[in-house]
């Protein structure tokens, strides 16, 4: 009985290295690893060996006779990646992977040791700290501006996707390995400089994401009752900067504009029964208006056809087997028209779960997701609050109108300049060759200053595409370290601690985010994954509870004299 990928992938690769008889593809050797949505078991050869449910980091691997039912149709998607073949003939289990890059090899120097400032501590920022600790002697700090690590995983996860969320536990042994320090509550650029950071390191590697959403350009766009689909499930998630956002849940419609997996997110959240949310994370205050939300359908609105549709198929197979997810007639069309048409395989696969969706015009028996395409927003209705939103027909001029007291885009994503560092205002990036900075006043790398993830690439991928994306980035210092192009750092090594803390007395280190962690845990009395803080505050004051490692207490006694 063969095993069964059932979610996008983390891009560990732990699983493919675990296979016995090489069954698990896309590998990191193979074109499109890095890119794929997500891995697939070949069920011809898998023998059964369950050597990769316990590699996986995420939970994403199922033994097919233990597949909850709405797992099912992942049986098929695995089986459909492979070629056709004769019944029983197996892939050589003699090939030998390599990595996406090879892991960097550090020429040391004992007298200099690699030190290196990661700015950010999400997936980009830990693949990157994961990839220099490969190398003993190597020194990473980790830098975050909120008092709890790990970016978007922890904030960006929708909450009813714990299996996702277990990437943090690899986080958490990376943050355990030698030679790694968190600063935490810490902001570079206001509690700290770049410069600064550079007379403490060798490198200093941003990894801070792509944090503004890029905002429809429409009358009306401001009202009470818009916002982003990012904010909202900030505010899901229990983000202590997002805890007052003005949310009403009053009316019988929200609008979605876009249909990415973020947009997905939120569909699904606000048509879930909330008793089956609250043995999620979710955050009290968000739970708390779901219990009294009046919301019977969402409609996610996209401007172009079912053949674009921007969110993942295994997104869309999750969504469809826990929501009433359907279509009007129009729609309906649309989708057997791409249907007819697709080429692509992936595509083939989206199109034909849409194909299955049901009727818009059957009466709910339970609040519904109702995905709409060729419709370009025109403009936002209401006077102080949304009352609705109008929408172009795309290609043409006839108006949809559509009643809602929430209108919310997600249409994608834009980096954020970074003082005393080049940035490019129309790809919304850090100019890069390879995650090294290049000035494009005189195409030259900036010393000592990289980039891994959205600030790097743009908002594209999973949080598995960050792995390699990092990867790279580490190549590039490693290399440029042991080519002596990386100025050493001018401080002694516990200096940098003493500058945070003048700086940010209430810096927090791994013991206080440890505290934080167990703390939440507890709240949630095992009824739940954890009860999350939601003020800095009160984390603040948990962390500064934890004791202090006996190391850290002789390090700061020796500031005192």
């Amino acid at each position: 009985m063969p095993h069964v990928i059932t979610q996008s992938c983390c891009s560990d690769a732990s699983c493919v290295y675990a296979c016995p008889v090489n069954c698990i593809h896309p590998s990191p050797d193979e074109p499109g690893f890095a890119t794929a949505e997500m891995l697939y078991i070949d069920p011809v050869s898998c023998v059964d060996c369950g050597a990769c449910v316990s590699a996986c980091p995420v939970g994403a691997i199922v033994p097919q006779a233990k597949l909850r039912p709405e797992q099912l149709p992942f049986v098929s998607l695995n089986a459909a990646f492979y070629p056709d073949r004769p019944a029983g003939e197996r892939v050589p289990p003699t090939s030998k992977l390599a990595p996406v890059i090879a892991a960097p090899k550090v020429d040391a120097r004992e007298s200099d040791p690699l030190t290196v400032a990661i700015v950010g501590s999400g997936p980009a920022a830990m693949y990157a700290a994961d990839e220099l600790l490969t190398q003993s002697g190597v020194r990473v700090n980790v830098f975050e501006r909120l008092p709890t690590p790990y970016g978007l995983v922890r904030a960006g996860v929708a909450p009813d996707h714990q299996n996702t969320k277990r990437v943090t536990r690899l986080f958490d042994e990376v943050s355990r390995s030698p030679g790694f320090t968190f600063y935490l509550n810490v902001e570079v650029g206001s509690d700290v400089s770049h410069s600064e950071l550079l007379a403490h390191h060798h490198a200093v590697v941003y990894a801070v994401g792509a944090p503004n959403d890029r905002r429809l350009d429409v009358d009306g766009m401001g009202l009470s009752g818009t916002g982003t689909a990012t904010e909202m499930v900030a505010w899901i998630n229990g983000h202590p900067e997002y805890t007052d956002l003005p949310v009403t849940l009053e009316h019988e419609r929200v609008v979605l504009v876009g249909n990415g997996n973020v947009a997905l997110d939120v569909a699904r959240i606000l048509t879930t029964d909330p008793d089956a949310l609250a043995r999620t994370d979710i955050a009290d205050h968000a739970l708390a208006a779901l219990r009294q939300s009046k919301v019977n359908e969402v409609v996610i609105a996209a401007r172009r056809g079912p053949a674009q549709s921007a969110f993942t198929l295994p997104e869309l197979i999750g969504l469809t087997s826990t929501c009433d997810v359907v279509l009007d007639a129009t729609d309906q069309a649309l989708v057997q028209a791409d249907l007819a048409t697709a080429e692509d395989p992936l595509i083939r696969n989206k199109l034909e779960v849409l194909s299955k969706l049901g009727d818009a015009s059957v009466p709910a028996t339970r609040p519904q997701i109702r995905l709409a395409y060729r419709l370009t927003p025109a403009r936002i209705l209401g006077t102080a609050l949304v009352s609705g939103i109008d929408f172009t027909v795309t290609g043409s001029d006839r108006i949809c109108h559509l009643d809602a007291g929430l209108v919310l885009t997600s249409i994608g994503y834009r980096g954020k300049a970074i003082r005393d560092l080049p940035f490019d205002d129309v790809a919304a990036v850090i100019p890069n060759d390879g995650g090294r900075v290049i000035d494009p006043q005189t195409a030259q790398p900036v010393p000592g200053s990289y980039v891994a993830g959205w600030i790097k690439r743009g908002p594209n991928g999973f949080i598995g595409t960050n792995k390699s994306c990092a990867a790279e980035t580490v190549q590039s210092v490693v290399d440029d370290y042991n080519a002596g192009l990386l100025t050493a750092p001018r401080t002694r090594p516990h200096a940098l601690a003493k500058l945070v803390r003048s700086r940010r007395p209430d810096v927090v280190n791994a013991a206080g985010w440890r505290a934080i962690d167990e703390a939440e845990i507890k709240r949630g009395g095992g009824r739940r994954p954890r009860d999350k803080f939601t003020s800095v505050a009160d984390m603040l004051a948990v962390a500064a509870a934890a004791p202090t490692p006996p190391f850290t207490q002789r390090m700061l006694a020796g500031f005192c004299h």
